[in-house]
């Protein structure tokens, strides 16, 4: 009895570090990546704004494969109310791009 009461104890401390989600050690670089890949794309954007539809429609796309990237790795580096609000902005942007490429790209 008083073994399961020691197991059991144990396990209640535990239990919120085994519940803690592992992150990558590369977690500092991939933030610090992420964020200048950000001001890049916002770059690459503005630099094809008056650009021919075709040459949009690339950044566009390219666009949404940084913001899946980006959002894995805000999910995966991240936690607590930053994770929550940076996760909920890149599904929201991702909403966003694919709606207009479906636009004005005919959804290709």
């Amino acid at each position: 009895m008083r073994r399961t009461l020691s197991f059991a104890f144990v396990l209640l401390l535990a239990g919120p570090a085994l519940a803690q989600q592992q992150r990558p050690a590369t977690c500092s670089r991939d933030l610090f990546q992420n964020e200048a890949g950000f001001r890049l794309q916002q770059t690459k954007l503005a630099q094809v704004a008056s650009a021919d539809q075709a040459t949009q429609c690339r950044a566009y796309r390219e666009h949404v494969g940084y913001l899946q990237k980006s959002r894995t790795i805000f999910a995966t580096c991240q936690s607590g109310g930053e994770r929550a609000r940076n996760v909920a902005e890149m599904d929201s942007e991702l909403v966003n791009y694919r709606a207009l490429i479906a636009n004005r790209c005919g959804g290709r």
